[in-house]
């Protein structure tokens, strides 16, 4: 009996759909276990130069292409052996891949050598969302199969591709949820069809007043809608991941535990998404650094079905404290290093549910 070829379809110039066939099917699945290893997350550096001004501002760095190539090599560059312990995979920008080490080498290459598999952020950026107040959402579409080509032949394995969505009394508009789902959806289709994993990030603001139930109503409205998409646009998905925030309340609401956090998050990931989806990122977004790392620690100790790898996809939270240290600065490397390697043990420990939670997790 001939073998069946997986579920993954793209579409062709007729705009009809034609099957992945069995081999790139394979690679995506390849790429999805090497960035999924227990124990290992993603680290998002992938800030553009306009986003990392306020942070390198408030430090006293310099914003130029060189000392923004200085810090991701500060990062990437930390001792090999205890890096590839906690981390299988960088979310790059634009920039940074065709960036080189101060010893001419991609930042790509680099990273392979250290058995991390580098990835590339593809969108464009928010643009106002035309039948809406006040909402966004994110372009990059257009030339988008070339760019995924491209970066493939640059050494990328997996792309990343961001909406965002707001909670209050009339967000997020049914218009948002319907258009966000379709480009997130067509976005995962062309970085297949280009052999890349697509992370497929709807990612939910914790910004407003809102209350941790309406969070979780909003959550499984937001992911029912996208998956629905995704089936219907023919993702494969056993070769995507997706990364989305926890179940949060809005900022002024703080009388929650890491246990509360837990289960409203995994009580909209098992409502909503299929377990044929082998990976599940969260981010640090709208959190402290403690927070990220005690509220994933406590969604891998819950009890319950979880039939997907649950680990995080950080940059915030490796971040911050580094940055502070670095300072732009080659006397400060060694101690930057060091305090990000002690944040991603955490964060890798976190993703396992061995955080010792009287830990201060600084």
């Amino acid at each position: 009996m001939a073998s069946v070829a997986p579920r993954c379809f793209c579409k062709d110039k007729k705009e009809k759909f034609i099957d992945l066939d069995t081999a790139s099917s394979l690679e995506l699945q390849k790429i999805v276990e090497a960035l999924s290893v227990p124990g290992k997350g993603l680290l998002a550096s992938d800030e553009s130069p306009t986003s990392l001004n306020d942070k390198f501002e408030e430090f006293g760095i310099e914003n130029t292409e060189n000392f923004r190539r200085d810090y991701r090599q500060m990062l990437f560059s930390a001792n090999k052996y205890e890096l590839m312990k906690y981390i299988s995979g960088v979310i790059l920008h634009n920039e940074t891949l065709y960036q080189k080490t101060t010893d001419g080498i991609s930042f790509a290459e680099f990273l392979q050598q250290r058995n991390i598999v580098p990835g590339i952020k593809v969108d464009k950026g928010l643009i106002n969302l035309s039948g809406t107040k006040n909402e966004s959402t994110t372009e990059g579409l257009d030339n988008l199969k070339e760019r995924c080509m491209q970066y493939k032949r640059e050494g990328c394995h997996f792309t990343k591709w961001r909406c965002v969505y707001s909670i209050s009394e009339t967000k997020p508009s049914q218009l948002l949820m319907s258009v966000n789902a379709s480009t997130l959806a067509r976005y995962a289709t062309i970085c297949q069809s280009a052999r890349l994993v697509p992370i497929v990030e709807p990612e939910i603001l914790s910004v407003g007043e809102h209350s941790i139930e309406k969070a979780l109503q909003i959550h499984e409205e937001v992911l029912s809608i996208v998956f629905r998409a995704l089936n219907e646009h023919r993702v494969y998905l056993e070769g995507m991941i997706l990364k989305l925030a926890m179940v949060l309340p809005g900022v002024k609401d703080t009388n929650y535990t890491s246990q509360i956090v837990a289960d409203y998050t995994l009580k909209a990931l098992q409502r909503t998404v299929p377990p044929a989806v082998p990976t599940i990122l969260f981010l640090s977004g709208g959190q402290t650094d403690e927070d990220s790392i005690l509220n994933l620690n406590a969604i891998n100790t819950s009890e319950g079905k979880k039939p997907w790898t649950l680990s995080f996809c950080y940059g915030r939270c490796l971040q911050n404290e580094v940055m502070k240290i670095w300072k732009g600065k080659v006397a400060n490397v060694e101690a930057a290093q060091s305090v990000f390697l002690k944040k991603a043990k955490l964060c890798s420990e976190a993703s396992l549910g061995k955080v010792n939670v009287q830990d201060q997790c600084q």
